[in-house]
């Protein structure tokens, strides 16, 4: 924990570092430094916490903790307030702050690594699509130009992978990664959610649970356990979100998570409060079209999906499990040419989770249907081909 005071150029630092379940203070620190030296206190409260707690780094731990080279303080401020903003999934203004930070300090290469995820969510959930994920990976091959080994760009690397249909290269990246960071919160949720987008559901369950054991803030506004949801387990889906949460992606999987449990009125008011929050946000259109389904006025809910359905292809999103559930919408709705259209596309683009398909009950309309069942075949032989390769 800790606090700050500003004084012109003159900073004043107080932090403290407390055993969470005793509440016991394990170590305590002051910082007096002009405000264009702000870099050195990740380095010093680093240092003096390691030596507080007596701590036996490896080799790998201590040249993570090697002092970042100098950065312009313009910059830096710009890279913190890019980082906040996509924490609180504001995508297109944390693009705009790091932008700003790299055009100022272009040999940085956190601010390469944090513009390429930016690039990346503002291309799945704001319809960016293939311009945004092009540029996300140019961000990502600066930043591993400028340092190779960096944790950061690997692990987004490996979440971008996922994003656009290639689950199969994000999962060795991964792994390799929790070869050397064995407890690195993100790592270990990003491989998770890579084992979703395959099918491999309790799986997926253990590696996010343990990674919110290490942190459990990690990925808690921007991401969601979306196994627990598939396996039908819907009381720990909806646990697991964080509560009160205003952001919209979370408003929505609330009410999805509401909507599974048939609480309509719940449903209801999460799904509209999430499109109220942000209605260009691919899951919120999604939720509204489900409102709209609740209220009886399909044909409302209909054409919300057909206009998102019809940005995804023009702009190239390439979020397979977020156009999944464009085609769960349309098969709850009514419109099942329209849903296997999409599955199909969905399929293709990456997301074949095929134990979730013979389960799904927005789904259940369609099936008995045999382009259905082929689609479902596809997914099948694609999902046991990634089994047999890693597990």
């Amino acid at each position: 924990m800790g606090n700050f005071i500003r004084d012109g150029d003159d900073l004043r630092i107080t932090c403290q570092l407390v055993d969470a379940a005793s509440e016991n203070i394990l170590w305590r620190g002051a910082f007096d430094l002009k405000y264009d030296k702000l870099l050195t206190v990740h380095d010093n409260v680093a240092q003096e916490i390691i030596k507080g707690l007596e701590l036996n780094l490896s080799p790998t731990e201590a040249e993570r903790l090697r002092p970042d080279k100098p950065i312009d303080p313009l910059a830096y401020e710009y890279y913190l307030r890019g980082v906040d903003l996509y924490s609180r999934n504001v995508f297109p203004v944390a693009v705009k702050m790091l932008e700003k930070s790299a055009q100022i300090e272009p040999n940085y290469p956190l601010t390469w690594a944090y513009l390429g995820r930016s690039y990346n969510a503002n291309a799945s959930f704001e319809f960016g699509g293939r311009e945004d994920y092009s540029r996300a990976q140019a961000a990502f091959e600066k930043a591993l130009a400028l340092q190779p080994t960096q944790i950061e760009a690997n692990v987004y690397m490996a979440n971008w992978f996922t994003d656009t249909g290639r689950v199969e290269q994000a999962v060795p990246l991964l792994r390799k990664a929790l070869k050397t960071n064995p407890d690195h919160a993100e790592v270990q949720w990003e491989l998770g959610y890579a084992y979703r987008f395959a099918g491999m559901l309790k799986e997926s369950v253990a590696e996010c649970e343990r990674a919110r054991e290490l942190d459990p803030g990690v990925k808690l506004t921007s991401s969601a356990l979306n196994s627990y949801l598939y396996l039908g387990e819907y009381d720990k889906f909806l646990a697991s979100l964080p509560n009160g949460s205003e952001a919209a992606f979370i408003r929505f999987y609330r009410g999805f998570g509401e909507f599974h449990e048939k609480k309509w009125d719940l449903a209801t008011r999460d799904f509209d409060r999430a499109f109220e929050l942000d209605p260009s946000l691919l899951q919120a259109q999604v939720g509204k079209a489900l409102s709209d389904g609740i209220a009886g006025q399909n044909a409302k809910g209909l054409q919300i999906l057909r206009e998102a359905e019809d940005r995804i292809r023009e702009r190239g999103v390439g979020d397979s499990e977020a156009i999944y559930k464009i085609a769960e919408a349309y098969a709850v709705l009514g419109d099942h040419v329209s849903a296997l259209r999409v599955l199909r596309h969905s399929i293709e683009n990456g997301f074949f989770a095929y134990p979730y398909f013979t389960t799904d009950p927005l789904l259940d309309s369609l099936r008995g249907n045999a382009e259905f069942s082929g689609l479902v075949k596809v997914a099948q032989q694609r999902h046991e081909a990634f089994r047999s390769k890693f597990f």
